[in-house]
């Protein structure tokens, strides 16, 4: 049985429709019951959704690659939300939509950026299913790329899975007490799910790609395959500069000193510990700062500077209220 056309060859349009309706349905229910635990749910889920439509469209729904390629993102993206809707429900609501849950256009704005992320990061697996490239003869799969594709997942899939579950077994021990997270992957990169999560999107572009890197496909089918890429390099930017790093190091540095919650111990794993690429700590401390900002993406945007970045009057005020001494503005990040 060939390839099921649908709207257009490389099953862009009909994924992207698929994908608005999924995320409206999702944000209707949102909405109108103020409902947090199926945001990120309907997001990793609409990842499963659209591979498993491509695939079953494809003319190659019975070839390795599509398979694995399509088999890869499915069990990230179920993975993903079965972890975020396990600790939805642990936790009863989610903080990022405090400001915006009852604010139709605003909340509907998250719900719309979702939907990008989606149809985005889903390209290689949706290209590499479509008519126009499986009208092709394909490489049997195992080429050096492939392999180097399945290795890369496993990895990410592991740094992302085990660093989910360490993050979570250590707030659920440790509680509000501010202590420093600095367990298993965390000691050797401060975000190694983010990492994991990367390494797994270009790994399955290193799959998908392989028809074109290899010479079997040509014209408007070889261009798409690659330029495909742009889904991992779209997760890649959204994590680095938009709603991963920025969110998370600046202000939780800023937070930690205004508040005084063990600025000292937090402040010593930043010099210590390499912020995205795993790197052992004890080598990564004796870097100089202009490596750490360059090669290990260390980038200033990301990093905190009490005597800039501090509210001193808050300092000021904690300090006051818990009988401390106000922290030297020299504690500062010294990395």
């Amino acid at each position: 049985m060939g390839a099921v056309h649908v709207l257009d060859n490389y099953y862009l349009a009909i994924t992207f429709l698929i994908t608005v309706a999924y995320q409206l349905l999702f944000f209707s229910i949102a909405f109108s019951f103020k409902f947090d635990k199926l945001t990120d749910f309907a997001g990793g889920t609409n990842f499963v959704v659209l591979a498993i439509l491509t695939l079953a469209l494809s003319g190659n729904r019975g070839d390795a690659r599509n398979i694995v390629a399509s088999v890869f993102i499915m069990v990230w993206g179920a993975r993903l939300s079965g972890f975020l809707l396990f600790r939805i429900l642990k936790t009863g609501k989610d903080d990022r939509f405090d400001d915006k849950r009852d604010k139709f256009w605003s909340f509907l704005g998250f719900w719309v950026f979702q939907m990008f992320w989606v149809w985005t990061v889903s390209l290689p697996v949706t290209i590499l299913n479509s008519p126009n490239v499986t009208q092709f003869p394909q490489p049997s799969f195992g080429t050096g790329r492939d392999i180097a594709g399945v290795i890369l997942y496993s990895i990410g899939l592991i740094m992302e899975s085990v660093s989910d579950v360490q993050k979570y077994r250590f707030r659920s021990a440790h509680g509000s007490d501010g202590a420093v997270c600095d367990v298993g992957f965390f000691a050797w990169t401060r975000h190694p799910n983010y990492f994991g999560e990367i390494i797994i999107q270009f790994s399955i572009f290193m799959i998908a790609v392989s028809p074109a890197a290899n010479g079997y496909v040509h014209g408007g089918a070889y261009s798409a395959l690659y330029a495909s890429i742009l889904g991992p390099f779209f997760l890649t930017a959204l994590l680095m500069f938009l709603s991963g790093l920025p969110l998370q190091e600046r202000p939780g540095a800023k937070k930690r000193y205004e508040k005084g919650i063990k600025w000292p111990e937090y402040e010593r794993y930043l010099h210590r510990t390499s912020i995205l690429i795993p790197f052992p700590p004890q080598l990564y401390a004796k870097l100089p700062v202009i490596l750490k900002r360059t090669v290990f993406l260390e980038f200033p945007i990301y990093v905190f500077d009490p005597a800039k970045h501090a509210d001193q009057s808050k300092v000021q005020a904690n300090a006051a209220e818990e009988g401390r001494t106000r922290p030297s503005d020299e504690e500062g990040l010294r990395s």
